[in-house]
């Protein structure tokens, strides 16, 4: 176990990190001010990517492309709230997992007939395409600590616009008491507009950035959404900042735990157990993480004030 091996999965875990970070802080403030369980909002991350590689095939520049896939994907998001999603915010949990998860199997469907079931790629853009030095032998790509960066700098960009702005105040306060915010005449289904397009934005940002380095493909938003629960769950409900600190935790030991478990269970047991009990158990260990969270601090470790 290298100090350079170490440096690089610590940094992967960072990008992957920022990257549910990007999909469940929309995630978050929607399940915490209008209490609506949201399952198709992995599909946003996976329309992001799929958006960017189709202006990337008409424009050939990346940003561009970039640009145009946040625009087209909040488009799509405001409609898909506007025609289906609002009509589901007073009914119970069964009934929007239910009506969410159908348009998960919609979606994915509508994508493979679209864009087709093969696997499609995104260059990564040139300016961004070499690798930086590390340390003496250890390079790292740049494009990696462009995510890195790029979901610092908006997590930065959140803890001003919801820390310090009136919207960001209504969003606090909404994600506390929805009912008491929508009592004192502010219109809370316009508030839910707003946290929930610029959700949706979020998490095609993230599906456009990680798509150089992922294929695209159906279904890729699936696995994501899973962990973007797990990330509120340990965070907390409707806490930006809990759902921030949860994803760079989840991100380090998802990746650190597949990374070197093995090499810490041959320090216990013999190599051959080791390999074959040590990928069961990292697979295995952000849930465990969840259910320690869930036992000790069933609010998260971060709960919003009010919770």
């Amino acid at each position: 176990m290298s100090t350079g091996l170490v440096v690089v999965q610590i940094l992967n875990g960072l990008q992957f990190g920022v990257l549910l970070f990007l999909i469940a802080a929309g995630l978050t403030l929607v399940f915490g001010v209008m209490d609506f369980i949201n399952l198709a909002h992995g599909v946003q991350y996976m329309l992001g990517a799929y958006l960017a590689v189709a202006f990337y095939a008409l424009t050939s520049n990346f940003f561009i492309a970039l640009l145009l896939a946040l625009a087209a994907a909040l488009v799509f998001g405001l409609l898909l709230e506007f025609l289906v999603f609002r009509h589901l915010y007073d009914r119970d949990h069964l009934e929007q997992v239910i009506a969410t998860f159908g348009i998960i199997i919609f979606l994915n469907q509508a994508v493979k007939t679209v864009w087709g079931a093969a696997p499609l790629t995104l260059p990564i853009p040139e300016i961004f395409s070499g690798s930086i030095i590390l340390m003496p032998g250890l390079l790292y790509p740049i494009w990696r600590l462009v995510i890195i960066a790029s979901g610092l700098a908006i997590g930065l960009l959140l803890y001003v616009l919801v820390g310090h702005t009136r919207v960001g105040m209504l969003v606090r306060a909404g994600a506390t008491n929805a009912r008491m915010v929508s009592a004192l005449g502010v219109d809370i289904r316009r508030l839910f507009m707003i946290v929930f397009g610029f959700g949706t934005m979020l998490a095609a940002f993230a599906g456009a950035m990680i798509a150089p380095i992922l294929s695209v493909e159906p279904g890729m938003g699936d696995t994501v959404l899973i962990l973007a629960f797990v990330v509120i769950v340990i965070g907390g409900i409707g806490s930006m900042r809990g759902a921030f600190l949860a994803a760079l935790l989840i991100g380090l030991v998802d990746t650190l735990g597949r990374s070197f478990a093995i090499d810490i269970l041959r320090l216990v047991m013999p190599p051959s157990p080791a390999r074959t009990v040590g990928p069961a158990i990292a697979s295995m260990l952000i849930y465990v993480l969840m259910a320690l969270v869930l036992y000790f601090r069933p609010s998260g470790l971060f709960p919003a004030r009010g919770r």
